[in-house]
């Protein structure tokens, strides 16, 4: 079974799986493919984090996420003017981390070849895939910048000097080109795992490294208004290592909840169902107004703590402390009958750290991600994909960043780099400090379910800060309502904004909720009367969640998607 947000990156995956390859090799060619279908929402020169539970074995987290180059210092910012990091351009790129990950994964736990792999990739980029209308409405909305300011981007995403409209067939000549060039690079190698990892050392220490170091050195528009080059070099790329990590995880009903660790936000998920865990049955039900304030509230608490304690280098034993009973139930005794509108996180050690919060409800400058907007419209941000195979093996990866609109293209390459580094913050006591060398949070979160050892689901989807909100709603759905996954998926969806972004503008707005239409008029209106600020988006508007399923005691497999814009897909037999 396979599930993903585009119908053809679902497709690679399963004609993968239909012709013997395992989890492992569909999930990274339906990886590559989304490369090329959602360039406005992820792309090779960005990150991923993807959870894997390998048939029979322990899960464990692989990780995409790559450091701030050497040159990232604070120092070299306010020395370009800057007060935080601009959210466009290059000085907004961590170490592209995406590529480099899948390699690892395919070499270590897979079983098909590279050029296998990259066949349904190099195919559309080269023969074309079908413009949606997001991806229109995303060039569109840049293209001024693109005709006045990027013109490698304008030479790539403009063809013929107009944005496409939806339908239209786009392709991508120059990344086919770059993926041939990884394949070619492999080929010399006496075995697949050797053959893989010369075309990792072609992309990072290549012609591919090269070029990326070339295009950074340039000046080019970033999105403060001004030209500025950035700092990534080719010694940063090869320098980079994915790695492999033990995940955390909690338990809820039953089941084991496995996350990536405190360098993401996975453990959102995790405190927020530890302290739900300490509330009654009766006010777990998205559809209420009292469930919908209930789970808002206790999103709140552990969306605080995010802010205030996650950080690539946490204490050892964070995670444990914020999901100890006790801590867990002291944080539910704070939800009270009516919305909260300040940020608490937990005094864990002395006064927390927080960004620099305003009154008017926003926070500190920082600018980018095309994310949920604060009312509620989609405007996309991010991929997922999850993988289930005959063996029982599960994958779950959100792959992001290196948008079209993140920085200018490459020229030759046929991507551009990322902007992750807009989510570190410029104060030095920041857990979420700007560092040469260390990893930015990270808004990721994919999920795998474990019952009894075994991996029973595995999900995920886009949405920035609302990733784990929404994946939240799906469990209290399916483990505490008996719904089924689509029934779960399908169902109205909500957010709180009561917390600062971790994207451009910064903004938060206190008693912040964002919910669907669909909710009705009394729901709305109880949350109203409750304190909440409550924006009513439309009726099919948040949240992109697909899932995959497997009964351990049967061995039968299950697979669900988002109908929401029509373009997620399950497929599978």
């Amino acid at each position: 079974m396979s599930a993903s947000t585009h119908w053809l990156a679902t497709g690679a995956a399963q004609s993968v799986l239909e012709r013997g390859g395992t989890a492992v090799d569909a999930a990274t060619a339906a990886a590559f493919v989304l490369h090329v279908v959602e360039p406005h929402l992820n792309g090779p020169g960005g990150d991923l984090v993807a959870l894997v539970a390998p048939a029979g074995g322990a899960p464990f987290v692989l990780c995409g996420q790559g450091p701030a180059p050497a040159g990232a210092t604070r120092e070299h910012l306010a020395a370009e003017g800057l007060d935080h990091v601009p959210g466009a351009g290059a000085l907004a790129a961590a170490v592209p981390g995406a590529v480099v990950a899948w390699l690892r994964l395919l070499a270590e736990h897979g079983t098909w070849e590279l050029a296998d792999v990259l066949e349904y990739a190099v195919d559309l980029a080269e023969h074309g895939c079908p413009v949606v209308p997001r991806l229109a409405a995303t060039i569109a909305a840049v293209a001024d910048l693109f005709r006045d300011h990027w013109p490698s981007s304008a030479a790539l995403w403009l063809p013929g000097g107009r944005v496409p409209e939806a339908g239209a067939t786009l392709t991508n000549p120059e990344y086919a080109a770059t993926l041939r060039t990884l394949i070619s690079a492999g080929r010399p190698g006496a075995d697949r795992r050797a053959r893989i990892d010369l075309a990792r050392r072609a992309w990072q220490e290549g012609a591919v490294a090269q070029a990326l170091e070339e295009f950074a050195a340039k000046p080019h528009r970033h999105s403060d208004g001004r030209d500025h080059a950035g700092v990534l070099r080719a010694a940063d790329l090869a320098a980079f290592r994915a790695t492999i990590e033990e995940p955390v995880h909690g338990e809820f009903r039953g089941t084991t909840v496995v996350k990536a660790g405190p360098w993401s936000q996975g453990p959102v998920l995790l405190q927020a169902l530890a302290i739900l865990d300490h509330v009654g049955d009766g006010r777990l039900d998205p559809a209420t107004a009292e469930g919908v304030h209930t789970i808002a509230e206790a999103l709140k608490l552990a969306l605080a703590d995010r802010e205030a304690h996650y950080d690539a280098e946490a204490a050892p034993g964070l995670v444990d402390r914020v999901l100890d009973p006790a801590h867990a139930r002291a944080r539910a005794a704070l939800i009270g009958p009516g919305a909260s509108r300040e940020l608490r996180p937990s005094r864990l050690d002395g006064d927390p750290v927080l960004p620099p919060l305003h009154v008017d409800g926003t926070a500190a400058a920082g600018t980018g991600e095309p994310t949920v907007a604060r009312d509620g419209e989609t405007r996309g941000d991010t991929c997922h994909v999850d993988v289930v195979d005959r063996w029982g093996t599960m994958v779950s990866a959100t792959p992001s960043g290196g948008w079209l609109q993140s920085s200018p293209t490459v020229p030759g390459l046929g991507f551009c780099l990322g902007t992750r580094l807009q989510m570190s913050w410029l104060d030095p006591r920041s857990p979420s400090r700007l560092e040469p060398g260390r990893r930015p949070r990270t808004t990721l979160s994919p999920t795998l379910l474990l019952r009894d050892g075994a991996a029973v689901a595995a999900l995920g989807t886009p949405g920035g800060d609302q990733q784990d909100q929404w994946q939240l709603l799906y469990l209290l759905r399916t483990l505490v309502g008996g719904q089924s996954p689509q029934e779960a998926i399908d169902a109205p969806a909500f957010h709180t904004t009561a917390v600062p972004g971790s994207f451009w503008p910064r903004t938060w707005t206190p008693a912040g909720l964002v919910v669907e239409e669909r909710l009705g008029p009394e729901v709305v209106a109880d949350l109203r009367g409750r304190g909440h600020a409550v924006t009513v988006s439309g009726p099919w508007t948040l949240g992109r969640l697909s899932v995959v399923t497997r009964d351990p005691a049967t061995g039968l497999l299950g697979a669900a998607a988002n109908p929401r814009g029509a373009q997620g897909y399950a497929a599978g037999r």
